[in-house]
């Protein structure tokens, strides 16, 4: 949730000081082609039940409210939890609480996991208080640094040690995260036992604009050649979009290598499994999303058009389960009609959800409250709890999310197509345009607005980075990556990195049809003199072209007109396709309150085409609803009953 960089982040100044990063990075190869947890290890999720984020305010924790408020999630159908610790009541700095990370802390937190296991609850955790990762122990030595400021310090405020501070960690350098996880991960082994857990790291909150590290500058000139140092200061400038792409390449592949994939091994260490949002971190989103055991995704902080790229990187990876948190701030921030809000509306945004890839819905979120009180709540959600608006149709909503969840696990996810995502040109970018930047997101590295070009609609294509690409395998006339098949890669940049040109070159030598949109420039500062080459070459190719029907061999998944947005699963044999109501089309963040109100259904007409069959279809959205179908080898098609029907929703 990047909003709350804005909100919780005072700067103060101290003096410089870090730990030199190494120079040589571990090998990121085996998450581009290995799972890496296996299935039983994701067992907690296997009910496909909705998990809650469970809002631990600074306080002191008893047993008998642990208790009371899992029983009542077990009765009203959630799969689980996930024990986020916050700040106290109200920000109250004189707050009573157990101490942060102590024994009766821990004790508290135990309790919560044992119980859960006894009544067949799942329990996460996110590892730290409040967000990014930071804390009263993080020293200074271990803290993020940028650019030019020796005195920069980012604080962590308002977590459960408030009104205490403590440094944000350095997620550039391994090293201090790994004394960071051993601070964290001691307090919470004991609650690591028993059933499988996740440990969570939320969204990107640290500040991003000239993000440093101690050994940066001679990294990079390692690496680039020249010296970034002149150009830092006006790093954002137009003038130096060279300059700035090898500066996000190498940030990128910092924050990843030093952050992410050891983020992911102390999981496992634990024995627990890594359940991550990338999502607003300076990287390449793709190999960050596929470095981690569960990608998650968020929903409506992120359209849910943003879920694409999660479930790519999922899919890319062999990771079956896509989170999402879901429904934070979803009439807006500052958030609106706190205990007010529609089952319709929400219904709206996980049909979304599922129509880009997730499976698995976390909900955002239920404060903790004493037994028989249902008061607090936390003001960037949609409120979970005894009291609520939404209190008499969780249990039947909560199943109809289970149900689509587990029939979007069926089979593994279907598509004919790679989509390249042009991450060249966000990084090239620097700066969205005034009208797109948010209080909490100004950088197009973030890749919020990506859409499959229209006349894609109907393949279900997939996005894909150079790294996935430089590994497939060429066979029988298709694209092989993990247990994926590509008939076509699909390439729409303004500019390229030479090695991704010479991926794309190479992929098309091979004989796989590319479909090159337009003619791309090269990114970076020192150019290469074979780029122009490479790309005449690959463009003279009898299969290279910028006509996608030229190119392609058979007709898309599905044809037809206004295609509502879809998700598709397939065994081989057979497809499970879920269709969204097509009022999730108008959905931009903030959600109008009422914006579900639909009076009459929509047709829509398309045909299906799958193992050689071409079958009309006619998908009827009635009032609130969506449809799944599935279909086989022999053509024969099926529709699911997912029906569920939320009360009426008023409008403003």
């Amino acid at each position: 949730m990047n909003f709350k960089t804005i909100l919780f982040i005072p700067f103060l100044s101290i003096c410089l000081s870090g730990f030199a990063l190494k120079t040589c990075y571990p090998d990121t190869s085996n998450i581009l082609s290995d799972n890496s947890s296996t299935k039983n290890d994701l067992d907690s999720y296997h009910s496909c039940k909705p998990y809650t984020r469970w809002w631990w305010f600074a306080s002191v924790i008893k047993n008998e409210d642990i208790k009371d408020q899992l029983d009542w999630l077990k009765k009203n159908n959630f799969g689980g939890v996930e024990i986020a610790f916050i700040y106290p009541v109200d920000r109250n700095p004189k707050a009573v609480r157990l101490p942060w990370l102590g024994q009766e802390w821990q004790d508290e937190v135990q309790y919560a996991k044992k119980y859960a296991d006894r009544i067949g609850l799942g329990c996460d955790f996110t590892f730290g208080t409040l967000w990014p990762f930071g804390g009263t122990f993080v020293n200074d030595a271990d803290r993020t640094l940028i650019w030019g400021d020796p005195k920069f310090k980012q604080y962590l405020t308002r977590s459960w040690t408030m009104p205490d501070t403590g440094n944000v960690l350095n997620h550039m350098d391994k090293s201090a995260f790994e004394r960071y996880a051993s601070v964290i991960g001691n307090a919470l082994a004991p609650a690591l036992k028993g059933s499988k857990s996740a440990i969570f790291c939320d969204s990107w909150e640290v500040e991003t604009k000239w993000l440093w590290t101690k050994g940066f500058d001679s990294i990079f000139q390692k690496q680039f050649r020249y010296d970034i140092r002149p150009f830092m200061d006006s790093i954002y400038s137009a003038k130096n979009s060279g300059p700035r792409y090898d500066y996000m390449k190498l940030v990128s592949k910092m924050v990843t290598d030093e952050f992410y994939i050891p983020f992911t091994e102390k999981a496992h260490q634990l024995g627990a499994i890594s359940r991550v949002q990338c999502s607003g971190s300076p990287t390449d989103l793709i190999t960050a999303y596929a470095s981690v055991d569960v990608p998650e995704t968020e929903a409506m902080l992120y359209e849910p058009n943003f879920s694409k790229i999660v479930a790519s990187a999922a899919a890319l990876s062999g990771k079956n389960i896509v989170s999402s948190e879901t429904f934070t701030c979803l009439y807006g921030w500052p958030a609106k009609n706190i205990r007010k809000e529609q089952t319709a509306d929400l219904k709206l945004v996980c049909d979304a959800l599922f129509a880009n890839g997730v499976n698995q819905i976390f909900w955002h979120g239920m404060p903790y409250n004493p037994a028989g009180i249902d008061t607090i709540y936390f003001y960037a959600s949609v409120h979970v709890g005894k009291k609520g608006s939404l209190t008499e149709e969780l249990p039947t909503f909560n199943n109809y999310m289970t149900r689509v969840s587990e029939k979007m696990r069926q089979g593994k996810t279907y598509s004919d197509i790679a989509v390249y995502l042009p991450l060249e040109d966000s990084w090239i970018a620097g700066e969205y345009p005034k009208e797109l930047q948010l209080p909490w997101s100004w950088g197009a590295y973030e890749m919020r607005y990506e859409h499959f070009n229209s006349e894609l609609a109907g393949y279900h294509p997939l996005w894909i980075n150079n790294d996935f690409l430089s590994k497939a395998v060429f066979k029988n006339k298709t694209l092989l990556i993990h247990d994926l098949s590509f008939r076509m890669l699909y390439v729409d940049a303004k500019s390229l990195d030479i090695a991704t040109l010479k991926t794309l070159l190479n992929i098309a030598e091979q004989g796989l049809p590319v479909c090159l949109k337009q003619s791309p420039n090269q990114s970076g500062y020192l150019k290469s003199t074979d780029f122009d080459k490479l790309l005449t070459k690959l463009k003279t190719l009898p299969n290279v072209s910028s006509d996608l029907h030229k190119l392609s061999q058979k007709p898309p998944l599905v044809s037809g007109e206004n295609i509502p947005a879809f998700w598709c699963r397939s065994d081989g044999k057979s497809a499970t396709l879920f269709f969204a109501n097509p009022l999730t089309e108008k959905l931009k963040y903030p959600v109008v309150y009422g914006q579900s109100l639909q009076e009459s259904s929509i047709i829509r007409n398309i045909i299906l085409n799958y193992k050689g069959k071409s079958v009309p279809v006619q998908l009827k959205f009635e009032p609130y609803q969506s449809v799944m179908l599935s279909i086989n080898e022999k053509g024969e098609v099926k529709f699911e009953d997912i029906r569920f029907t939320p009360k009426i929703p008023v409008q403003e």
